[in-house]
């Protein structure tokens, strides 16, 4: 078997969801790094997976990860595997509690350096870590398209120097919108990406949720406004962004037009909002990919800086 051309790295988490209706959904299969290495499937890809899994992964979920995924990148520790409550609100909001007392290993682990990352030709590379992280994983995969999406409790905590810091090291930088204001410090999208460049992003796209995505790299005035994608049913949100990293990381790759990767992510999104978790890939992928695809590229807009 070929060595993989993308890596996702990140979270593997269970979720057990709960609804503000009462209803739940146990043993969920889930992850920030699952998801961005979902999107990357859903664009064709068969990515590797690297992360942390507890001695206590059920035989169902590896089998699941070990389906779509290269997961010769997982580290298997003494821990149990990280599951956490997921408790939906009316109002959208999602309250995480963690069901095991050892999480933080699975949120930063392994290290870059770590021999149980096995990769080395990799072309293209989610990173779902904060910004200490970010050098030593550019030093591992120098040749690699890094996307850099910054933790969330990172990004919330506004540590403007420790955001510059890992800038420098990464090709792609991805936050949520909320995320971008709440370090910037304003409101409007186009400013926030006027002051990531100015900070020097080399290529930024801004997750935005149901208003899409806005992207933009160094050196040009202007930046593509993406739509995101119509879904019929929108079931979960959670993961939608992870799956966009994914999907934006292999289109730049393969098309090298930041509108067309924006797209990419676009479509990947859109799959994972139709369900909850990490759901089987389609098995009318095709169609729906281009379908999809060709969705998000009929509604790109420009915006100038």
């Amino acid at each position: 078997m070929s060595a993989p051309e993308f890596i996702a790295v990140g979270s593997i988490i269970i979720d057990d969801i709960v609804y503000p209706d009462g209803r739940t959904s146990m043993g969920v299969l889930g992850g920030g790094g699952t998801h961005a290495a979902y999107g990357m499937a859903l664009a064709g890809e068969r990515p590797a997976l690297v992360g942390l899994v507890g001695k206590d992964l059920p035989a169902d979920i590896r089998a699941r990860l070990e389906k779509d995924f290269d997961t010769s990148g997982l580290a298997w520790t003494r821990h149990p595997q990280v599951r956490g409550w997921q408790i939906f609100e009316w109002n959208g909001v999602r309250n995480e509690i963690f069901r095991v007392d050892i999480v933080e290993p699975f949120m930063y682990g392994p290290d870059a350096d770590s021999p149980q990352v096995p990769f080395s030709g990799a072309a293209g590379m989610t990173l779902l870590r904060g910004a200490d992280h970010v050098a030593a994983w550019r030093r591992r995969f120098p040749q690699a398209i890094l996307l850099w999406e910054p933790v969330r409790i990172f990004m919330l905590s506004a540590d403007r120097g420790a955001f510059l810091r890992g800038i420098p090291h990464a090709d792609i930088i991805s936050p949520n919108l909320h995320e971008a204001q709440t370090m910037y410090g304003v409101e409007d999208e186009a400013e926030i990406m006027r002051r990531m460049l100015a900070d020097g992003c080399n290529m930024v796209a801004l997750r935005m949720g149901e208003l899409g995505s806005l992207v933009a790299r160094q050196g040009d005035d202007k930046a593509y406004a993406i739509p995101a994608v119509e879904v019929g049913n929108l079931v979960d949100q959670t993961g939608a962004g992870n799956s966009y990293c994914g999907g934006f990381v292999v289109g730049w790759r393969r098309e090298r037009d930041l509108a067309t990767a924006g797209c990419y992510g676009a479509a990947a999104a859109s799959f994972t909002l139709e369900h909850v978790g990490c759901a089987e890939i389609p098995a009318d992928l095709d169609l729906e990919w281009r379908r999809r695809l060709g969705e998000a590229v009929a509604g790109v807009r420009i915006v100038a800086l």
